[in-house]
Protein backbone atom coordinates (compact mmCIF):
# COMPACT_ATOMS: atom_id res chain seq x y z
CA UNK A 1 0.00 0.00 0.00
CA UNK A 2 1.33 3.41 -0.97
CA UNK A 3 2.18 5.55 2.05
CA UNK A 4 1.10 9.15 2.46
CA UNK A 5 4.63 10.44 1.83
CA UNK A 6 5.15 8.26 -1.23
CA UNK A 7 5.25 10.19 -4.53
CA UNK A 8 5.42 7.14 -6.77
CA UNK A 9 3.35 7.81 -9.88
CA UNK A 10 3.56 11.59 -9.49
CA UNK A 11 5.30 13.87 -11.96
CA UNK A 12 7.00 16.94 -10.47
CA UNK A 13 8.15 20.00 -12.39
CA UNK A 14 10.98 22.00 -10.77
CA UNK A 15 11.89 25.42 -12.17
CA UNK A 16 15.39 26.75 -11.66
CA UNK A 17 16.51 23.13 -11.73
CA UNK A 18 20.14 23.92 -12.49
CA UNK A 19 20.58 26.53 -9.77
CA UNK A 20 22.05 26.13 -6.32
CA UNK A 21 18.97 24.61 -4.66
CA UNK A 22 17.45 22.94 -7.73
CA UNK A 23 19.30 19.62 -7.41
CA UNK A 24 18.54 19.52 -3.67
CA UNK A 25 14.79 19.75 -4.27
CA UNK A 26 15.00 17.29 -7.16
CA UNK A 27 16.92 14.76 -5.09
CA UNK A 28 14.22 14.83 -2.41
CA UNK A 29 11.41 14.35 -4.91
CA UNK A 30 13.21 11.50 -6.66
CA UNK A 31 13.93 9.79 -3.34
CA UNK A 32 10.20 9.92 -2.57
CA UNK A 33 9.40 8.13 -5.84
CA UNK A 34 8.41 10.95 -8.19
CA UNK A 35 9.47 11.41 -11.76
CA UNK A 36 10.95 14.89 -12.18
CA UNK A 37 11.12 17.40 -15.00
CA UNK A 38 13.79 20.03 -14.41
CA UNK A 39 13.20 23.37 -16.12
CA UNK A 40 15.86 26.01 -16.71
CA UNK A 41 17.19 28.52 -19.20
CA UNK A 42 18.76 27.49 -22.51
CA UNK A 43 22.08 28.99 -21.46
CA UNK A 44 22.13 27.49 -17.97
CA UNK A 45 24.94 24.96 -17.60
CA UNK A 46 24.29 21.56 -16.07
CA UNK A 47 26.02 21.44 -12.66
CA UNK A 48 27.70 18.32 -11.35
CA UNK A 49 24.94 17.80 -8.76
CA UNK A 50 22.27 17.57 -11.47
CA UNK A 51 24.46 15.37 -13.69
CA UNK A 52 24.96 12.92 -10.81
CA UNK A 53 21.19 12.69 -10.30
CA UNK A 54 20.70 12.01 -14.00
CA UNK A 55 23.35 9.27 -13.94
CA UNK A 56 21.80 7.68 -10.87
CA UNK A 57 18.16 7.76 -11.93
CA UNK A 58 18.23 7.87 -15.74
CA UNK A 59 15.98 9.74 -18.13
CA UNK A 60 12.96 7.62 -17.22
CA UNK A 61 12.96 9.34 -13.82
CA UNK A 62 14.59 12.69 -14.56
CA UNK A 63 14.61 14.87 -17.65
CA UNK A 64 15.53 18.46 -18.43
CA UNK A 65 13.42 20.95 -20.40
CA UNK A 66 14.54 24.41 -21.39
CA UNK A 67 12.39 27.49 -20.80
CA UNK A 68 12.45 31.00 -19.38
CA UNK A 69 9.89 31.50 -16.62
CA UNK A 70 9.69 35.19 -17.53
CA UNK A 71 8.58 34.28 -21.08
CA UNK A 72 5.03 32.91 -21.34
CA UNK A 73 5.55 31.57 -24.87
CA UNK A 74 8.61 29.66 -23.69
CA UNK A 75 6.59 28.12 -20.86
CA UNK A 76 3.79 27.11 -23.23
CA UNK A 77 6.33 25.35 -25.41
CA UNK A 78 7.75 23.56 -22.34
CA UNK A 79 4.26 22.42 -21.36
CA UNK A 80 3.71 21.01 -24.85
CA UNK A 81 7.13 19.33 -24.66
CA UNK A 82 6.06 17.61 -21.45
CA UNK A 83 2.72 16.54 -22.92
CA UNK A 84 4.34 15.02 -26.00
CA UNK A 85 6.33 12.77 -23.67
CA UNK A 86 3.28 11.88 -21.63
CA UNK A 87 4.59 13.73 -18.55
CA UNK A 88 1.80 15.82 -16.97
CA UNK A 89 3.00 17.42 -13.73
CA UNK A 90 0.88 16.90 -10.63
CA UNK A 91 3.47 18.71 -8.50
CA UNK A 92 4.88 22.12 -9.43
CA UNK A 93 7.82 23.60 -7.53
CA UNK A 94 8.46 27.26 -8.35
CA UNK A 95 12.11 27.45 -7.40
CA UNK A 96 13.50 29.75 -10.13
CA UNK A 97 14.62 32.98 -8.55
CA UNK A 98 17.11 35.81 -8.47
CA UNK A 99 18.92 36.76 -5.28
CA UNK A 100 21.50 39.52 -4.84
CA UNK A 101 24.18 38.33 -2.39
CA UNK A 102 27.57 40.04 -2.14
CA UNK A 103 29.18 37.47 -4.45
CA UNK A 104 26.70 38.17 -7.28
CA UNK A 105 26.32 41.94 -7.43
CA UNK A 106 29.18 43.58 -9.37
CA UNK A 107 29.06 46.55 -7.01
CA UNK A 108 27.18 47.87 -4.01
CA UNK A 109 24.79 50.82 -3.91
CA UNK A 110 23.43 53.19 -1.36
CA UNK A 111 19.71 52.60 -1.11
CA UNK A 112 18.90 55.90 -2.83
CA UNK A 113 21.09 54.93 -5.78
CA UNK A 114 19.78 51.40 -6.50
CA UNK A 115 18.88 51.32 -10.22
CA UNK A 116 15.25 50.56 -10.99
CA UNK A 117 16.28 47.83 -13.42
CA UNK A 118 17.93 45.82 -10.62
CA UNK A 119 14.67 45.92 -8.67
CA UNK A 120 12.62 45.13 -11.77
CA UNK A 121 14.81 42.17 -12.80
CA UNK A 122 14.25 40.44 -9.44
CA UNK A 123 10.47 40.85 -9.59
CA UNK A 124 10.35 39.69 -13.21
CA UNK A 125 11.79 36.29 -12.32
CA UNK A 126 10.68 35.78 -8.72
CA UNK A 127 7.09 37.01 -8.99
CA UNK A 128 6.12 37.21 -12.66
CA UNK A 129 8.01 33.96 -13.32
CA UNK A 130 6.13 32.09 -10.60
CA UNK A 131 2.82 33.55 -11.76
CA UNK A 132 3.37 32.61 -15.40
CA UNK A 133 4.51 29.10 -14.51
CA UNK A 134 1.35 28.59 -12.46
CA UNK A 135 -0.68 29.98 -15.38
CA UNK A 136 0.98 27.51 -17.72
CA UNK A 137 0.92 24.30 -15.68
CA UNK A 138 -1.79 24.87 -13.06
CA UNK A 139 -4.85 24.51 -15.34
CA UNK A 140 -3.93 20.87 -16.08
CA UNK A 141 -4.10 20.21 -12.32
CA UNK A 142 -7.44 22.00 -12.09
CA UNK A 143 -8.77 19.87 -14.95
CA UNK A 144 -7.63 16.65 -13.26
CA UNK A 145 -9.00 17.71 -9.87
CA UNK A 146 -5.75 17.31 -7.96
CA UNK A 147 -2.25 18.72 -7.62
CA UNK A 148 0.24 20.47 -5.36
CA UNK A 149 1.93 23.77 -6.17
CA UNK A 150 4.83 24.80 -3.94
CA UNK A 151 6.34 28.27 -4.24
CA UNK A 152 9.79 28.84 -2.76
CA UNK A 153 9.72 31.86 -0.51
CA UNK A 154 12.34 33.01 1.98
CA UNK A 155 12.68 34.00 5.60
CA UNK A 156 13.04 37.51 4.13
CA UNK A 157 9.40 37.33 3.06
CA UNK A 158 8.59 37.72 6.77
CA UNK A 159 11.46 39.81 8.17
CA UNK A 160 13.87 42.44 6.88
CA UNK A 161 17.53 41.59 6.28
CA UNK A 162 19.83 42.34 9.20
CA UNK A 163 22.41 44.54 7.53
CA UNK A 164 24.83 43.85 10.41
CA UNK A 165 25.42 40.42 8.86
CA UNK A 166 27.37 42.21 6.13
CA UNK A 167 29.06 45.15 7.87
CA UNK A 168 32.42 43.35 8.00
CA UNK A 169 32.65 43.23 4.21
CA UNK A 170 35.03 45.73 2.57
CA UNK A 171 33.81 48.20 -0.01
CA UNK A 172 32.61 51.74 -0.54
CA UNK A 173 29.73 52.14 -0.30
CA UNK A 174 29.42 49.22 2.16
CA UNK A 175 27.46 46.21 0.93
CA UNK A 176 23.72 46.71 1.41
CA UNK A 177 21.44 43.69 1.06
CA UNK A 178 19.02 45.04 -1.59
CA UNK A 179 15.31 45.33 -0.79
CA UNK A 180 13.97 43.67 -3.95
CA UNK A 181 14.57 40.05 -2.94
CA UNK A 182 12.58 40.14 0.29
CA UNK A 183 9.84 42.25 -1.26
CA UNK A 184 9.53 39.78 -4.14
CA UNK A 185 9.34 36.79 -1.82
CA UNK A 186 6.63 38.50 0.25
CA UNK A 187 4.72 38.88 -3.02
CA UNK A 188 5.24 35.17 -3.74
CA UNK A 189 3.70 34.28 -0.37
CA UNK A 190 0.67 36.45 -1.18
CA UNK A 191 0.44 34.87 -4.64
CA UNK A 192 0.40 31.50 -2.88
CA UNK A 193 -2.63 32.50 -0.83
CA UNK A 194 -4.37 33.86 -3.92
CA UNK A 195 -4.14 30.58 -5.83
CA UNK A 196 -4.91 28.49 -2.73
CA UNK A 197 -8.20 30.35 -2.44
CA UNK A 198 -8.90 30.25 -6.17
CA UNK A 199 -8.22 26.58 -6.83
CA UNK A 200 -8.92 24.89 -3.52
CA UNK A 201 -12.37 23.75 -4.66
CA UNK A 202 -10.69 22.02 -7.60
CA UNK A 203 -8.49 19.89 -5.35
CA UNK A 204 -5.30 21.86 -6.06
CA UNK A 205 -3.26 22.79 -2.99
CA UNK A 206 -0.92 25.78 -3.10
CA UNK A 207 1.68 26.43 -0.40
CA UNK A 208 4.92 28.32 0.09
CA UNK A 209 8.10 26.87 1.56
CA UNK A 210 10.46 29.49 2.97
CA UNK A 211 14.00 28.31 3.77
CA UNK A 212 16.38 30.17 6.00
CA UNK A 213 20.04 30.49 5.09
CA UNK A 214 21.50 27.31 3.60
CA UNK A 215 25.18 26.65 4.25
CA UNK A 216 27.30 26.85 1.14
CA UNK A 217 30.36 28.99 0.63
CA UNK A 218 29.49 31.98 2.84
CA UNK A 219 32.38 33.67 4.59
CA UNK A 220 33.07 32.58 8.17
CA UNK A 221 32.15 35.90 9.77
CA UNK A 222 28.77 35.99 8.06
CA UNK A 223 28.09 32.42 9.22
CA UNK A 224 29.05 33.31 12.79
CA UNK A 225 26.72 36.31 12.88
CA UNK A 226 23.86 34.49 11.19
CA UNK A 227 24.03 31.40 13.40
CA UNK A 228 23.94 33.60 16.51
CA UNK A 229 20.42 34.62 15.44
CA UNK A 230 19.14 31.06 14.90
CA UNK A 231 17.55 29.25 17.88
CA UNK A 232 18.73 25.87 16.55
CA UNK A 233 22.26 27.25 16.38
CA UNK A 234 23.22 26.46 12.80
CA UNK A 235 22.49 27.21 9.16
CA UNK A 236 20.35 24.82 7.14
CA UNK A 237 21.95 21.78 5.54
CA UNK A 238 20.60 20.58 2.18
CA UNK A 239 19.15 17.49 3.87
CA UNK A 240 16.97 19.74 6.04
CA UNK A 241 14.95 20.86 3.02
CA UNK A 242 13.77 17.59 1.47
CA UNK A 243 11.37 16.51 4.21
CA UNK A 244 9.32 19.72 4.27
CA UNK A 245 9.14 19.72 0.46
CA UNK A 246 7.98 16.10 0.22
CA UNK A 247 5.43 16.76 2.96
CA UNK A 248 3.84 19.62 1.00
CA UNK A 249 3.96 17.66 -2.25
CA UNK A 250 2.41 14.51 -0.82
CA UNK A 251 -0.91 13.29 0.53
CA UNK A 252 0.49 13.77 4.02
CA UNK A 253 -0.40 17.47 3.50
CA UNK A 254 -3.77 16.80 1.87
CA UNK A 255 -5.52 19.32 4.17
CA UNK A 256 -2.76 21.94 4.01
CA UNK A 257 -3.14 24.84 1.60
CA UNK A 258 -2.42 28.56 1.60
CA UNK A 259 0.31 28.25 4.22
CA UNK A 260 3.90 29.46 4.36
CA UNK A 261 6.05 26.71 5.89
CA UNK A 262 9.14 28.39 7.32
CA UNK A 263 12.16 26.08 7.42
CA UNK A 264 14.55 28.48 9.08
CA UNK A 265 15.70 26.90 12.35
CA UNK A 266 13.52 29.37 14.23
CA UNK A 267 15.15 32.51 12.77
CA UNK A 268 11.81 34.30 12.38
CA UNK A 269 10.56 33.71 15.96
CA UNK A 270 12.44 36.85 17.06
Amino acid sequence: MRGEWDLTGEVALVTGALGRLGPIWIDGLLAAGARVIGLDLDEAKIPDAFARLLDRHGQERLCLARADVADRTSLTQAREWCHRRGWRPSVLLNNAGVDQPPTVLPRSYRVEDIPAELFRDVFEVNVLGAFQTIQSFGPDMVASGRGSIINIGSLYAAVAPDQRFYDHLPGEPPFLKPPAYGASKAAVVNLTMYFAALWGRHGVRVNALSPGGVIGGQDAEFVRKYVARVPLGRMAEPADLAGPLVFLASEAARYVTGTNLQVDGGFTVW
